[in-house]
């Protein structure tokens, strides 16, 4: 047996519920182990949420939409017209004591960029810089659920199917071993959508600040107020 997290949306704040489950674990790293291990998740979610819609983002996800909504395959137009996932984006935002941010990482394939040797030998981790865009450490989840937020927002069909969808999870996301999230981050976007809140909170870092993390006193050095849009292309 092993738990994992489904991450539920909610019209309230922070907009996401976690709840842990316990499910029936099948070990192995091909496609089929990891499908299965999804669909014993979801069925022990089932027991006692059967009227919730469910849906596995990841790129082991047996559903189409999920595998999109993976920060691997979800994308992002840029201001230039280049095109970068999530993955690249955020591995290649990452500040260290002793380097970055490494922006020679959106050159590679996600896959790759997560993988750099660079990031675990560069010292601790301090930041994450995304063009005049500067974010600390703290709140955790911060930057990786603002970026994927806004880049899902972008995504005219993703943005849409998702809303079919109450619940989230991420096989492949230990939260003894990792932070950031993509099934979190989608259910935040769903919470901020049916509460009518996701046009306000992607007004500018700031206000994604405020009403997700509820900081809205503390002040938050940075250049200027910048939005998303500042950087990526509207579509």
């Amino acid at each position: 047996m092993a738990k994992r997290p489904v991450f539920c949306a909610s019209t309230k704040e922070p907009y996401c519920i976690k709840k842990d489950v316990e499910f029936t674990y099948y070990g192995g790293f091909s496609l089929q182990q990891k499908q299965k291990c999804v669909y014993s998740l979801h069925e022990s979610y089932h027991k006692e949420f059967l009227d919730k819609k469910i849906l596995e983002i990841s790129t082991k996800s047996p559903d189409p939409v999920g595998v999109g909504l993976s920060a691997f395959n979800l994308l992002v137009i840029m201001n230039n017209d280049k095109k970068y996932s999530v993955e690249q984006l955020f591995q290649s935002s990452k500040v260290f004591e002793f380097g970055g941010p490494y922006k020679d990482l959106l050159n590679k394939s996600p896959r790759e960029a997560k993988k750099d040797i660079r990031l675990k030998t560069s010292g601790k981790l301090i930041g994450f810089s995304l063009g005049k865009l500067e974010f600390k450490l703290e709140p955790k989840t911060y930057f990786y659920n603002w970026l994927y937020i806004n880049a899902l927002a972008q995504n005219t069909r993703l943005s849409e199917e998702i809303k079919e969808y109450e619940a989230f999870t991420d096989i492949e996301f230990n939260p003894e071993k990792s932070i950031n999230c993509q099934a979190e981050a989608a259910a935040i976007y769903v919470g901020l959508l049916k509460s009518g809140m996701l046009e306000a909170a992607l007004k500018s870092k700031e206000d994604f600040l405020s009403i997700i993390y509820k900081n809205s006193n503390k002040k938050i050095k940075t250049y200027e107020q910048l939005s998303i849009s500042d950087f990526f292309r509207n579509t």
